[in-house]
């Protein structure tokens, strides 16, 4: 059997926060952990918003959304800086499955968190909710 590849320290460090701010249901420390030129890749969007400020706001108002949001399954490619992780979600009376992206730098901070989610009718509402709340502020990062 061989081992399993590791996170950079870093780069773990900045997970577990990360973890830690999730459990919490408290992203208040989410720009301590995300580089200034970070990319946000959403589900319901085709162009990445950019910047720290783009992936703070998406972040902290999609944990706003979702309910019941629990990580199951956590992947480290072999560097160290990339880890993928298994989540699930309601979104309203909409059951979703997800996996979050996330590259970090050599500094632990997030350079880019790509989301991607199913089924259909779960990111229809995502979209939605996340429209209301964000429609007219989260294009101006892109």
């Amino acid at each position: 059997m061989t081992d399993l590849p590791q996170l950079h320290p870093a780069a773990a460090k900045s997970l577990s926060a990360w973890h830690e701010m999730v459990a919490n249901g408290d992203l208040g420390d989410l720009r301590s952990i995300v580089h200034p030129d970070a990319t946000f890749r959403s589900p319901v969007a085709f162009k990445p918003h950019k910047s720290a400020d783009a992936v703070v706001l998406a972040l902290s108002t999609v944990l706003t959304v979702f309910a019941d949001f629990a990580y199951h399954r956590q992947a480290t490619t072999d560097d160290g800086l990339n880890v993928v992780l298994e989540f699930s979600a309601m979104v309203g009376d909409k059951a979703v499955k997800g996996i979050d992206f996330v590259r970090f730098d050599e500094d632990g901070r997030i350079v880019d968190f790509e989301v991607m989610m199913r089924p259909l009718n779960g990111v229809q509402a995502l979209a939605e909710e996340m429209g209301k709340r964000l429609g007219g502020i989260i294009p101006a990062y892109k």
